[in-house]
């Protein structure tokens, strides 16, 4: 079984702008309500921490691996629950440049696993939609 969620956002700011926020893990608690802390180097094959408190949830902790960084463009990672199979969640951060001088940002979450069919997206997909916006603040006022 399979869940996908997508958000998007328009940022009057430069990809780089939204990417030096973006890669700034150790200033994630002082802005981002969503992915409120992550521990590691933006590397790839490099396993990071990761505390993740969707909208009205109590949050977990888990450790995905790096599949992905293209500078000014893209982090990726995936992450299990217990391991590989019960529960997966492959995580995109995806920065678009925009002809009239703005940025798109957008986050993509592709969820497998047997216990894909118990888990609500919907306070997860608020929590991406209420990092968007933060992010979208602090870039603009940079």
């Amino acid at each position: 079984m399979k869940k996908q969620i997508e958000t998007e956002i328009k940022i009057s700011a430069t990809p780089n702008t939204v990417w030096r926020i973006l890669t700034d893990f150790a200033a994630y608690p002082d802005w981002n309500p969503f992915i409120q802390w992550v521990k590691g180097e933006v590397k790839e094959q490099n396993h990071i921490n990761v505390r993740v408190v969707p909208t009205g949830s109590k949050g977990m902790t888990f450790n995905p691996i790096i599949l992905s960084v293209i500078e000014n463009k893209e982090i990726k990672w995936i992450g299990s629950v217990l391991f590989k199979g019960l529960f997966d969640g492959e995580h995109h951060l995806v920065i678009q440049e925009n002809k009239d001088g703005t940025t798109t940002f957008s986050q993509r979450e592709y969820f497998s696993g047997i216990f894909v069919g118990l888990f609500d997206t919907k306070n997860t997909e608020t929590g991406f939609h209420t990092m968007n916006q933060k992010l979208k603040e602090l870039a603009e006022a940079k």
